[in-house]
């Protein structure tokens, strides 16, 4: 079955969606992530709990508290008017911030993870050659904690191509501005056009396939790489 151009349009808005919230998130990501494997907080343990909240929370209901929230209504959506922007529900900006808020465990949990392998001794040294906090981070952590942000990435942008329930619930089904590859998806089916939905449930599949390949690839290479250095 050929893809048609409104398939070709949601596959490639779904990509755009990806893309951005997968640099968001490592951007946003990296703090959080940072303050979560190192802090000493009382707080540290409430705030990865609402980190990782969208692991086990419905997505439609974090869709429809940040329908409410960005609504008309809503604090956001008051905010976003004062300043002109307008409301964010329906429009991408809107499908963003969504998916930025659903996705995030999958980003913040492995850069956390990463930095708690790091531990503080590298990083002692650094400051003992008079490197700087900006300076230890850059060419220290970042380096040591590469497959942690390959891992992050490679997650962040997987699972947010596959999102429904939120970016249904936020953004619609307006076509070339909020309608991605799953709820393009669930339209073929709703219209019993099972071959459509077929070619592009397939390909998913097969992305999500090769997703997985490579990250467990990544994983064992790096079990394989600390064992070597070791034993020597």
């Amino acid at each position: 079955m050929d893809i048609t151009a409104s398939d070709w349009q949601a596959i490639t808005l779904t990509i755009k969606l990806a893309t951005s919230v997968t640099i968001i998130l490592l951007v946003l990501g990296t703090p959080i992530a940072w303050w979560l494997a190192h802090s000493q907080s009382k707080w540290r343990s409430v705030v990865g709990a609402v980190v990782a909240l969208p692991l086990v929370l419905p997505p439609t209901v974090l869709g429809f508290y940040l329908l409410i929230a960005m609504g008309p209504n809503g604090p956001i959506g008051e905010l976003t008017q004062w300043m002109g922007i307008g409301t964010l529900p329906f429009t991408f900006a809107g499908l963003v911030i969504a998916s930025t808020l659903y996705s995030m465990p999958f980003v913040v949990q492995p850069l956390q993870n990463a930095f708690s392998a790091i531990g503080h001794r590298p990083l002692e040294v650094a400051a003992t050659l008079r490197s700087g906090p900006w300076d230890r981070f850059i060419h220290v952590v970042v380096p040591l904690a590469r497959p942690g942000y390959v891992t992050a990435a490679i997650l962040g942008f997987a699972h947010t191509l596959g999102e429904f329930g939120v970016v249904l619930m936020i953004g619609g089904n307006i076509p070339g501005e909020t309608k991605v590859l799953a709820v393009q998806i669930y339209d073929h089916v709703e219209s019993l056009e099972y071959a459509r939905a077929h070619s592009l449930s397939l390909g998913l599949i097969l992305f999500s396939f090769v997703v997985l390949l490579a990250l467990y690839s990544l994983n064992k290479r790096k079990l394989s790489l600390n064992f070597s250095g070791q034993s020597h």
